[in-house]
C-alpha cells in the first residue's frame, strides 16, 4: 500500500535529498508547498530556477556571484586573502564586519579517506593569485577539523617559502562556555592560541 500519492511522495523524496533534511522534515516541507497559493508556489519554484540559472562562481576567488567577478573582488584591496572551504564560510565571516580583504574559496578540503587530494580543490588558483605579487598575508580559515587542519598545513607549506605571511584563525573555547564543559581538544587549542594581555 502506498503511503503517499505520487506527487506528494516525489516532493518529499526531493526535499529529503537536501543536507540535514530527514523524512519528517521533508514531509513538513512538502505539506507546506502543497498548502501554498498558486502564486506562492510559482514564486518558490522561480526562485530555485533563478538561483540555479544566475548564480555562478567568481572567476577570481570562487565565491558565489551573479557576474564573472564578485563585488568583493571588484571593490577591495587584494593584499590580504582569507582562504575558506566553501562559499557559505564567506557569508559567515562577512557577517562579522571585521575583515576587509578578499577571499579564496577552495571548494573542499584535502581528505585522503574520501579520495580528495590537493589537485581536487582550488589550490592552484590561490597560488596563481599569489604569483601576481601584491599579496602580503594569507589567512587560513578552514574548519578546525582533521581535513581543515591538514589543508591549512599543506597550503602553508606551499606559501611560506614564497615569503608571504601566513596566519591561522584562532580556535578555542566559545564565549559563554564553562571550562568544565569544554572538550579537551578545544581547551588544549585555547592554551596553544593564548594571547598576551
Amino acid at each position: 500500500m502506498k503511503v503517499y500519492i505520487e506527487p506528494i511522495g516525489k516532493l518529499i523524496n526531493e526535499f529529503s535529498k537536501l543536507p540535514g533534511v530527514g523524512m519528517k522534515t521533508a514531509q513538513r516541507y512538502a505539506y507546506k508547498v502543497i498548502g501554498m497559493t498558486d502564486d506562492e508556489a510559482k514564486d518558490f519554484a522561480e526562485a530555485i530556477i533563478s538561483a540555479k540559472k544566475n548564480v555562478r562562481y567568481c572567476k577570481i576567488c570562487g565565491n558565489f556571484s551573479e557576474k564573472d567577478v564578485c563585488d568583493i573582488c571588484e571593490n577591495r584591496k587584494s593584499d590580504t586573502i582569507c582562504v575558506v572551504k566553501e562559499p557559505k564560510d564567506v557569508i559567515a565571516i562577512e557577517k562579522l564586519n571585521e575583515f576587509n580583504g578578499v577571499y579564496h574559496v577552495l571548494h573542499g578540503t584535502i581528505s585522503p579517506l574520501n579520495g580528495v587530494g590537493p589537485n581536487d580543490i582550488n589550490i592552484k588558483g590561490l597560488l596563481s593569485r599569489i604569483a601576481e605579487g601584491n599579496v602580503k598575508e594569507v589567512i587560513m580559515a578552514t574548519n578546525p577539523d582533521v581535513e581543515g587542519e591538514a589543508t591549512a598545513m599543506y597550503i602553508t607549506s606551499l606559501i611560506k617559502p614564497l615569503g608571504i605571511k601566513v596566519t591561522r584563525i584562532s580556535h578555542g573555547i566559545p564565549v559563554g562556555t564553562d571550562l568544565e564543559y569544554a572538550d579537551e581538544v578545544s581547551l588544549a587549542r585555547a592554551f596553544v592560541d593564548r594571547k598576551t594581555l
